[in-house]
């Protein structure tokens, strides 16, 4: 009817595949249905015709049980740069060392939990001492063997020696990149446990960092790179570090967003793909979408369906 699809009725049925489950949001279509199925079909394309492949998230997801599947999309060699906050660093560390993250709830009596002895981060509690004293134990080791080698290194030198430490454990982000010699860069590395602690540690050591080692990295694969593709997972300063220094090649190729953030209040976060086609951190041409919902649901089923599909083809 006037050049328009027709939207078909859904039936659900058990035992569905997530495949099957994509489908039928594709035939749903209207709001957010359609803009899961947009986002497998774009990155799935992207991450096979892209020789650059970004994967952005923010710190709070790795507190949850997300972990294991951030760490499982760099195991199955999908992506080639992996760009996050330094939170990432303090809960992967922290897990990967024994600490121990619990389901809480939203509600909790938050001075209460402090007598306890618990931090809180949405409705996850983190035991005291399962992080702090866990994540400074961990890098007082790490310098140690930085300075052993070198005086000064980049941040993600440093933390591909810190991933040889984790990657006994399957499901650690920085452990995974090691395993696949994926580059994970953090470009506000000293607002976190790690980065205070590195810096505490070089106080003793003489250790130096040098960021703009990372940006030359980064520059140096950007301008060599033909076709970029981006899951960007959140906002803040991941996000936008991963479209900035796509502009230098006049933009990502594909991108996929996932956020709760709302672009009404001109905020980066809330900024859906269309906005960076007008500062070239997106290509006019390029295939992108952006899905609104909880990260913690949507990865999920995105993953599993770009898995598949990657598989099949």
């Amino acid at each position: 009817m006037n050049g328009f699809e027709e939207i078909k009725d859904v039936r659900v049925k058990a035992g569905m595949t997530v495949r099957e489950l994509i489908d039928a949001f594709r035939e749903i279509y209207g709001f957010t249905a359609v803009d899961v199925a947009k986002a497998v079909d774009i990155l799935s394309e992207g991450l096979r015709k892209a020789d650059l492949r970004f994967l952005s998230f923010t710190a709070n997801l790795v507190a949850t049980g997300l972990r294991g599947v951030l760490a499982q999309l760099i195991d199955e060699g999908l992506f080639d740069v992996v760009i996050t906050t330094c939170g990432t660093l303090d809960h992967d560390i922290a897990r990967a060392n024994g600490g121990k993250y619990l389901k809480g709830y939203f509600e909790a009596d938050d001075a209460g939990l402090r007598e306890k002895g618990y931090h809180r981060l949405g409705n996850v509690f983190i035991p005291f001492d399962s992080y702090g004293l866990t994540v400074e134990s961990f890098v007082k080791e790490l310098s140690r063997r930085l300075a052993a080698v070198k005086g000064e290194w980049g941040v993600r030198e440093a933390l591909e020696v810190a991933g040889e430490m984790l990657k006994e454990d399957p499901n650690s982000i920085l452990g995974a990149a090691f395993r696949r010699g994926v580059r994970v860069y953090v470009p506000g590395f000293i607002d976190g446990a790690f980065g205070t602690d590195l810096f505490i540690q070089s106080q003793f050591s003489g250790l130096r960092i040098n960021l703009f080692r990372d940006m030359k990295e980064i520059s140096d694969m950007v301008f060599s790179s033909e076709v970029s593709a981006a899951l960007v997972l959140g906002g803040g300063i991941s996000k936008h570090h991963t479209i900035w220094w796509n502009q230098f090649k006049e933009g990502l190729d594909y991108a996929v967003y996932v956020t709760t953030a709302v672009e009404w209040d001109g905020s980066l976060s809330g900024a859906k793909t269309r906005e960076a086609i007008t500062w070239g951190k997106l290509k006019p041409s390029g295939k992108h979408v952006t899905v609104y919902g909880d990260v913690t649901v949507l990865l999920p089923l995105i993953a599993a369906a770009v898995i598949d599909e990657l598989r099949r083809k």
